[in-house]
């Protein structure tokens, strides 16, 4: 997929993400920029941020309660485990993965496979807290 054309708000959109430490949805994405005095509406928001997620600009995920959320991308696969609390994410390899799904794939015929996966539990740091 091409790009989309750049525009002010969507490098704000960028700019916004990019400053983000953790996974954001559209709408919190949209607080913040609005909160930084800029003008650019919430369709906008959801537009940039799928033409990111769709050029492997930014990886996205559904978090528990449904909603998309996004982060800037590393730029290889991987899969992420996100703490349901504090919404804390790390980046993990997953190579049993890789290799079920390849095998899974092959088995039933298919090809040109790509997967995602979000492991949702409690971090250290949260599970602590609380005693």
């Amino acid at each position: 997929m091409e790009a989309p054309r750049n525009t002010r708000q969507r490098t704000a959109v960028s700019d916004a993400l990019n400053a983000s430490s953790g996974f954001t949805s559209a709408q919190e994405l949209h607080e913040k920029i609005r909160t930084a005095g800029l003008s650019v509406g919430l369709t906008t928001v959801y537009r940039a941020l799928q033409g990111l997620a769709a050029i492997g600009d930014a990886d996205v995920i559904i978090r528990e309660d449904g909603e998309a959320a996004y982060r800037r991308c590393s730029g290889r696969h991987h899969h992420h485990l996100v703490c349901r609390d504090c919404g804390r994410t790390i980046e993990v390899e997953g190579p049993a993965v890789e290799t079920w799904a390849d095998a899974v794939s092959a088995e039933h015929g298919f090809s040109e496979v790509s997967h995602t996966l979000e492991i949702f539990g409690r971090c250290s740091e949260c599970v602590s807290e609380q005693g």
